[in-house]
């Protein structure tokens, strides 16, 4: 074997060299139940991770589709989730800080309070609650679903593990869907 290929080698595993670039991919397709799924990748290896994101699907009785497919179920969104025993204030105070701040919707849950924002808002927003002392839990832009589907228990188990299997692909960064 020629001295070139192993002092190849030998770079290349020490990361040595690396000329390696990475692209973020978003692939669109149907899980279970017809369920609109958007699954956000980075990668060095853009077949590969296709295939492996293809094959997921078909595994899990969904399938790959083409781009913009899903895509326009969903929208951009800056999330913000607020434990409610985080914050010592009122939730109308918090209500009025998250406007003013630039929030386009507000709401109160059980145990939290959800703040979206439009994606161009979101560092603003969010620097100007932690400027107040507020903590997250979740401070993030996704894509969000502009409706929901309802599914019965077995398409619910289908789904998660759906989205499990695709979680544990390395490559995949994001999985959103339009489950309820």
């Amino acid at each position: 074997m020629p001295n070139d290929t192993i002092n190849n080698a030998i770079k290349k595993a020490s990361g040595e060299g690396s000329t390696s670039t990475y692209e973020e991919i978003t692939y669109e397709g149907y899980g279970p139940n017809g369920i609109a799924v958007i699954v956000e990748a980075s990668t060095d290896n853009r077949n590969r991770t296709a295939s492996e994101v293809r094959h997921v699907f078909d595994k899990s009785g969904g399938n790959l589709g083409t781009t913009g497919c899903v895509a326009y179920q969903f929208e951009k969104k800056g999330i913000i989730v607020i434990e409610k025993t985080s914050t010592n204030k009122e939730e109308e105070e918090l209500m009025m800080l998250a406007i003013e701040a630039g929030a386009e919707d507000f709401e109160a849950e059980e145990e939290v309070y959800e703040i979206k924002t439009e994606p161009s808002n979101f560092t603003e927003v969010v620097e100007k609650l932690e400027a107040e002392g507020l903590t997250f839990i979740e401070a993030e832009v996704q894509m969000v679903p502009t409706m929901t589907v309802a599914l019965d228990e077995q398409g619910q188990e289908k789904l998660e593990k759906l989205i499990e299997k695709l979680e544990d692909l390395d490559d995949v960064m994001n999985v959103y869907h339009n489950a309820e």
